[in-house]
């Protein structure tokens, strides 16, 4: 959850939570633990996978500061998906009941909330139209494109480039040839921790 309203939290929820620390590799939450918490990430990244029935990773997100996981879990018993932190991690962590509650008694928290998972179904869709493109290039072409900043070109890497591979379901030997390939073309340029779009471009299809 980002671009939060100023509604988030209520000041009911904020004087109920407490933070954690995480190191790299420590598990927040794992697939099928009771629900206790919502979580905010308040430094460092929180990955969000699950493993399907032949024992592989599927990355569902990569979550950064400012953005809240387990949303979708506020109504379900269990989690729905492992949360290991990929670095190391401060999370504050909000009770579920004391969430649940604040929504009922505040109606702008609410549609604050609703605005959100809005958001993500919409992410979800870009994501889901980025699978369907069969060429490696050209998703990844997409997913730069999408991913640029304000300037329409600069795109920074929050998490690893492994998690990029998951992410648009690629190893992650095809996703460093493609990239190799794209800049040696001239149409990016690598440096820390970010890629520039040499080329000016949008994705075709975006949702």
């Amino acid at each position: 959850m980002s671009d939060r309203d100023t509604t988030w939290p209520p000041t009911e929820i904020g004087a109920a939570a407490v933070e954690r620390n995480l190191k790299a590799g420590e598990a927040l939450f794992h697939r099928g633990d009771k629900v206790a918490r919502l979580f905010e990430v308040i430094d460092g990244q929180v990955r969000l996978s699950r493993i399907d029935t032949s024992g592989h990773e599927i990355l569902l997100y990569v979550a950064g500061p400012g953005e809240t996981i387990a949303e979708a879990s506020l109504f379900s018993p269990v989690y729905h998906c492992d949360a290991v932190a990929s670095s190391a991690a401060t999370v504050r962590a909000y009770p579920k009941a004391a969430v649940l509650a604040a929504f009922d008694k505040n109606p702008k928290a609410a549609q604050a909330f609703t605005a959100t998972l809005a958001r993500q179904v919409m992410n979800l869709r870009t994501r889901i139209e980025q699978r369907n493109i069969r060429s490696a290039r050209e998703r990844l072409r997409h997913w730069l494109h999408i991913n640029a900043g304000a300037d329409g070109r600069t795109v920074v890497i929050a998490g690893t480039l492994k998690d990029i591979a998951a992410e648009l379901g690629l190893t992650h030997e095809a996703l460093y040839r493609n990239l190799a390939a794209l800049e040696r073309h001239g149409e990016i340029k690598r440096g820390p921790g970010m890629i520039v779009l040499l080329r000016a471009g949008k994705p075709q299809g975006r949702v």
